[in-house]
C-alpha cells in the first residue's frame, strides 16, 4: 500500500466527510416517468428545492423544461399523479389546484381548469378531446372531466366514494376504470376496482374486483383493449391479475409475491403492458431489493429482466416501441431516470452529480433479529464507510425509523444514510412490524399496537447491533420523522438511557390531536393503528408522547415545518415545552414555508448542519 492509499486511524463519528449538507441540499428529487404515444419523447418530474419541474427529452437530444413558472405538484392527499402525455399534448397539475396544458417542443403552459381545490392523475381520452382527473375540494373527492382546451367548466363524472385514484381510459373512448375506497380504510386495507360505460358524460358503473378487505392497485388496459390487468392482495401475499374483457374470464398471472407498493400518493406504478398486448412487465420486492420481471399472459412464463447494479426500481413505463423507462438506484448509484431496450441501457437524468467516491458510500445489507416476543424483525444495516479513515473501537449507530408507518425502507441510494456512515456512524433502518414487503401478517401486526410493537422493534434492533459487535452501547441515536418521530419519542420515554440522543422531525406527539386534526386521507388511520375513539381513549393517552414527556432524559433535537398540515407545529411545540420544563438538553428548529417533509435546499442544508453539530456536542464528545 503506497502512502496515498494509507488510511488515517481516527475515532468513529469524527471523520471528515465529502457528503456535505450543501451536497444533499443540491440533489434533485425524481418521482415519475412517462413516454409520449410515439415512444420518441420521455418525460419525467424533478423536485428542485421544493419546486416541481416537468422535463422532456426527445430520444438522442438534450432535455428541456416544460412547465415554466408553474410549480408542478399533485394536490390530492400527499401528491403524486402530476402529469400525462398523449400525441404531443401534456396535461399536468399545478400547486395552485389547476390543470395545465402544453404541447411538446413549443408554446407555454396555460390553465384549463379554475384554481380551486386540488387536482391529480389527469388522463387524456383516446380522441384527445377530454381529460378525466381526480379532484378534491373541501373534503369531497370526485372524478372530474373537462375538455382539453379548457373552454368548458369541469363537470363531476363520478362521486360518492371518499377517495379516487388511478383513472384510465379504454382505447374505445367509451369505457373508464379507476380505483376507489371509503373511510375508515386506507388504500392498502381494501379498495374497489370500478369500470364504467361512458355516454354523453354519463356513467354506468360496475364493480369488477376488490372489497373492504382486498386492496386493488393500478389497473391497466392492454394496448389492444382486450384485457385489464391489476394488482391485488388476497391472502398473505400479492397477485397480478388479468381480466379478459371479451369473455369475462379472470386469471392470476403472478401469485405469492411482494408486488403492491403502499399507495401513499396518486400515480403509483408497478406494472406496464408491452406493445404486443401479450406481456406485462412488473416490479417485485425481494429482501430489500426490487426486481424487474416480465410475464407472458398466455404461457404464464415469468422472465427476469436483469438490471445489473441496480437494487431499487420504481415507476416503470413502456413505450409503444417496447422501451422500458423507470427510476433506478443502488447504494453506489444515485437515483436516475433510465430506459432499456434489447439489453441496451440509457441514463437520461441523475439526481446528483455523482462526485462522491464509491469508497465513501455504504454497502447496506438486510439483517434480521428475533424480538423478545418471538417474532422475526427486519432491517437494512449500513456500516461506516469512508475511504480515508479506519475507525477505533466501536462505532456510534443511528437507528432510523421510517414514516408511514405503513411503508418500508429498501436497499438503494440513501444520501441520508451516507451522511452518517461517511462520518463513521453505523446506520440501521428498521423495517419494524407494520412495514410493507414482508407479507400481510407482518404488515398488519401493528394494528392496535402502534406505540408498542414499533418501539419494541426499534429498541431491540439497536440492542441487536450492540450484541453483534456493530455498535457502541453508549453512543446510540434514534432518528425518525412523522410516524417515525412518534416512535422516536416513545422509545426515549419508555427506554430512558438506551439512546444518547433522539432526532425527531415533525413527529406525532398527541394521538388525540392527530385523530381529530389531520387531513382527510388519514382521518381514520389511527382507528386501525390504535383503536377507535372514544373506546380506545385510554390507549391514546398511554401511547401519546406528550402526556409522558417528563420521562425523557436524553438529548433531543426537534425539527418542524411551519406549514405542516399533517402533523401541525403544535405537536412539536408541546414536546419542546415539556423538554424545556424538564431541563433536558434540546434544540427546536422551525422552518417557514415547509410542510410535511422538507423540500427546500436551504432547509436541508440547515437540517443536516444542525444534526452534525448536535451529535458532536451531545453524543461524540458529550
Amino acid at each position: 500500500m503506497d502512502k496515498a492509499q494509507k488510511k488515517t486511524r481516527q475515532a468513529f463519528g469524527t471523520w471528515k466527510s465529502p457528503i456535505t449538507p450543501e451536497l444533499i441540499g443540491a440533489a434533485i428529487r425524481l418521482s415519475d416517468v412517462q413516454w409520449d404515444t410515439d415512444g420518441q419523447t420521455l418525460l419525467w418530474l424533478e423536485g428542485r428545492s421544493g419546486k416541481g419541474v416537468l422535463a422532456a427529452q426527445p430520444l438522442g437530444e438534450a432535455p428541456y423544461d416544460l412547465s415554466g413558472d408553474v410549480n408542478v405538484r399533485g394536490g390530492v392527499g400527499y401528491g403524486g399523479g402530476e402529469f400525462t402525455v398523449q400525441d404531443g399534448l401534456v396535461i399536468f397539475t399545478g400547486s395552485d389546484g389547476r390543470l395545465y396544458r402544453r404541447n411538446l417542443g413549443k408554446g407555454f403552459p396555460r390553465p384549463i381548469t379554475p384554481a380551486f381545490g386540488g387536482v391529480a392523475s389527469p388522463v387524456i381520452s383516446p380522441d384527445g378531446e377530454k381529460v378525466v382527473f381526480v379532484h378534491t375540494y373541501e373534503g369531497k373527492d370526485v372524478l372530474g372531466i373537462v375538455d382539453v382546451e379548457g373552454n368548458t367548466w369541469p363537470k363531476k363524472l363520478a362521486f360518492g366514494a371518499d377517495f379516487y385514484m388511478q383513472p384510465l381510459w379504454h382505447l374505445s373512448g367509451k369505457q373508464l376504470a379507476w380505483v376507489e375506497w371509503d373511510l375508515p380504510n386506507m388504500p392498502w386495507d381494501g379498495t374497489r376496482l370500478m369500470m364504467a360505460e361512458l355516454a354523453e358524460d354519463v356513467l354506468t358503473v360496475t364493480q369488477l374486483a376488490g372489497d373492504e378487505e382486498t386492496p386493488i392497485l393500478q389497473p391497466a388496459f392492454s394496448p389492444d383493449g382486450r384485457f385489464l390487468s391489476y394488482l391485488q392482495n388476497e391472502g398473505e401475499w400479492d397477485q397480478l391479475v388479468l381480466r379478459d374483457l371479451e369473455t369475462g374470464v379472470v386469471k392470476t398471472l403472478v401469485k405469492d409475491a411482494s408486488l403492491l407498493a403502499p399507495a401513499w400518493v396518486q400515480g403509483v406504478v408497478v406494472q406496464g403492458w408491452m406493445p404486443d398486448s401479450r406481456r406485462i412487465v412488473f416490479l417485485q420486492g425481494d429482501s430489500g431489493k426490487t426486481l424487474l420481471k416480465q410475464v407472458d399472459i398466455q404461457s404464464g412464463e415469468i422472465e427476469d429482466l436483469a438490471l445489473p447494479g441496480y437494487t431499487s426500481l420504481g415507476q416503470p413505463h413502456v413505450s409503444s416501441e417496447g422501451r422500458i423507462a423507470l427510476l433506478a438506484s443502488s447504494p453506489q448509484a444515485s437515483t436516475r431516470v433510465i430506459s432499456i431496450m434489447d439489453g441496451a441501457l440509457t441514463i437520461h437524468k441523475r439526481s446528483t452529480d455523482e462526485s462522491i467516491p464509491e469508497v465513501d458510500l455504504p454497502e447496506p445489507y438486510e439483517i434480521q433479529w428475533t424480538s423478545s416476543d418471538g417474532e422475526t424483525v427486519y432491517g437494512i444495516y449500513s456500516p461506516p464507510a469512508n475511504g480515508r479513515y479506519e475507525g477505533i473501537g466501536l462505532p456510534p449507530a443511528v437507528i432510523y425509523i421510517h414514516g408511514g408507518p405503513t411503508s418500508a425502507v429498501g436497499i438503494g441510494y440513501h444520501l441520508d444514510a451516507a451522511f452518517f456512515t461517511s462520518r463513521g456512524f453505523g446506520y440501521l433502518e428498521v423495517n419494524y412490524r407494520g412495514s410493507t414487503g414482508y407479507g400481510r401478517t407482518y404488515q398488519e401486526a401493528l394494528k392496535d399496537n402502534w406505540g408498542s410493537v414499533d418501539v419494541l422493534d426499534a429498541v431491540e434492533g439497536a440492542q441487536a447491533l450492540v450484541h453483534q459487535g456493530l455498535a457502541d452501547l453508549n453512543k446510540l441515536i434514534i432518528k425518525g420523522g412523522s410516524a417515525g418521530g412518534y416512535t422516536v419519542l416513545n422509545a426515549l420515554i419508555h427506554h430512558p438511557g438506551l439512546f444518547k440522543a433522539g432526532i425527531c422531525s415533525y413527529g406525532v406527539s398527541n394521538l388525540f390531536t392527530l385523530a381529530m386534526d389531520t387531513h382527510k386521507f388519514e382521518e381514520r388511520y389511527t382507528d386501525s393503528l390504535v383503536g377507535a375513539l372514544p373506546e380506545a381513549a385510554e390507549k391514546y393517552r398511554a401511547w401519546s408522547p406528550v402526556f409522558h414527556a417528563s420521562q425523557i432524559r436524553d438529548s433531543v433535537i426537534v425539527f418542524q415545518g411551519e406549514d405542516d398540515k399533517v402533523v401541525p407545529p403544535s405537536q412539536s411545540e408541546e414536546i419542546v415545552n415539556a423538554l424545556r420544563a424538564n431541563g433536558v438538553t434540546y434544540e427546536y428548529h422551525l422552518y417557514p414555508g415547509e410542510g410535511h417533509g422538507f423540500r427546500k435546499s436551504e432547509t436541508l442544508k440547515a437540517f443536516y448542519k444542525a444534526i452534525d453539530r448536535f451529535l458532536l456536542q451531545n453524543v461524540i464528545y458529550g
